[in-house]
């Protein structure tokens, strides 16, 4: 294995096995830290954990023990892979986790970098945009778990650190890897060991890759790997046998709890044609919601059924204020859990899902702990193989077009 990742949660973590697999390396999900040595023609290897919203320092003991793990290996480096729009909190957990990964690598020199420019994310000026708005007039400020309320990736960074944090300008990354070498040294010089990197378009993310190339650690959004699978290839390193995919005939359906502007928009879209069924928080508070009745109302539908939660921050607010954040949370995570095993022992065999935190809980519920990476549905997801009768699409919840529901269950189906 010659790059470990490790992700804060399912779905960006299938997005950067996405991204390493389009480029020719040889990549496998694994849904927590495994319990046996990977297969050796793994290339990169990427442990999805449930991390991103956990406490600070279960997040931080859960990536150590990752770290661990990919290490023996024999890894060559290491990434540890969070939201395009740096979802976190002002204690974390994107700053301790990498300031733990950073101080047992033995690393100075850090790139922070959740750019991904073929979703609309960039930095310039050490702020992040998605597409031409400020982060904290994305949408994103309406996050139920992680409300992201200011664009200043040098400012949000700083309050979650014991460091400082420095910068890597616009100006500097278009002069290509060299100039960014020079200016990772005086960072290191000046006493910042977390450095956040500007990153316009896929050019600016290759650069970052190349000038990568001998630090032990960088971090980021699945765009900080483009141009990583070029270095290992250029080094003699990789077979380029990145795999084939076989499609999956058989029933799918749709399970989202994400409330963010792209998502909603997708309900809509998908509402238009197909058969959809809203999920009340309260009346799962209230235990008024059956995971076997969601499932076979889903069975017995015509077109691609879809059954959501959450559709409005508005409505999540309320629900979190009379009941608390994490309770609310931990609730509907455990109905869509359940709510899969059912249609899965029903006979779905192509399973959709949007959101981080869903994702993740319907991977548990299903007790997954590999998966092949496939073919892409949209920028940042790829269809992903379980089984040999269940293959995944596990959406992030600010991805995907406006039909990506119907375009997903298209790719996932077998020829």
């Amino acid at each position: 294995m010659l790059l470990g990742c490790i992700g804060d949660d399912f779905t960006g973590s299938s997005d950067l096995g996405n991204t390493l697999t389009r480029q020719g390396m040889r990549s496998v999900q694994y849904v927590g830290v495994p319990d046996q040595t990977a297969d050796a023609n793994v290339e990169a290897g990427i442990i999805a954990l449930k991390s991103r919203s956990a406490p600070v320092d279960e997040a931080v003991r859960l990536s150590l023990e990752a770290l661990e793990w990919l290490r023996a290996q024999g890894c060559r480096q290491f990434l540890f892979k969070y939201c395009s729009t740096f979802d976190s909190t002002p204690e974390g957990n994107i700053g301790p986790v990498a300031e733990a990964l950073a101080d047992a690598l033995g690393a100075s020199r850090v790139l922070v970098c959740p750019a991904f420019p073929a979703t609309g994310r960039s930095v310039y000026l050490g702020h992040l945009f998605v597409n031409d708005r400020l982060l904290s007039e994305s949408g994103m400020e309406n996050h139920p778990l992680t409300p992201m309320t200011d664009p200043d990736l040098r400012r949000w960074l700083a309050q979650q650190i014991s460091g400082t944090v420095g910068h890597v300008p616009a100006i500097v990354v278009a002069q290509g890897p060299e100039a960014v070498r020079a200016c990772l040294d005086a960072q290191d010089v000046e006493g910042h060991r977390l450095i956040v990197a500007d990153a316009i378009n896929d050019t600016d993310l290759v650069t970052l890759g190349q000038a990568a190339m001998n630090l032990p650690l960088l971090t980021g959004g699945s765009g900080i790997a483009l141009g990583l699978p070029g270095v290992f290839r250029a080094a003699g390193l990789l077979s380029d046998t990145a795999g084939n995919w076989t499609g999956q005939s058989g029933p799918a359906a749709i399970l989202s709890g994400s409330c963010s502007n792209a998502t909603r928009a997708q309900v809509v879209r998908h509402a238009q044609s197909n058969p959809t069924r809203e999920v009340d928080a309260g009346a799962v508070m209230a235990g008024e919601i059956d995971a076997e009745v969601l499932a076979e109302w889903a069975l017995t539908q015509d077109g691609l059924p879809l059954i959501y939660t959450s559709a409005d921050p508005d409505t999540v607010r309320d629900a979190q204020l009379r009941y608390g954040r994490d309770t609310v949370a931990g609730a509907i995570e455990t109905l869509f859990a359940a709510t899969a095993r059912a249609l899965v022992a029903k006979g779905v065999t192509r399973l959709i899902t949007a959101g981080g935190e869903t994702s993740g809980a319907v991977i548990e519920g299903l007790s997954l702990t590999r998966l092949e990476i496939g073919p892409e549905v949209d920028p940042g997801v790829p269809v992903m193989r379980a089984n040999a009768n269940l293959v995944l699409a596990l959406k992030s919840g600010n991805f995907g077009a406006p039909n990506f529901f119907a375009k997903a269950a298209q790719v996932m189906a077998a020829p």
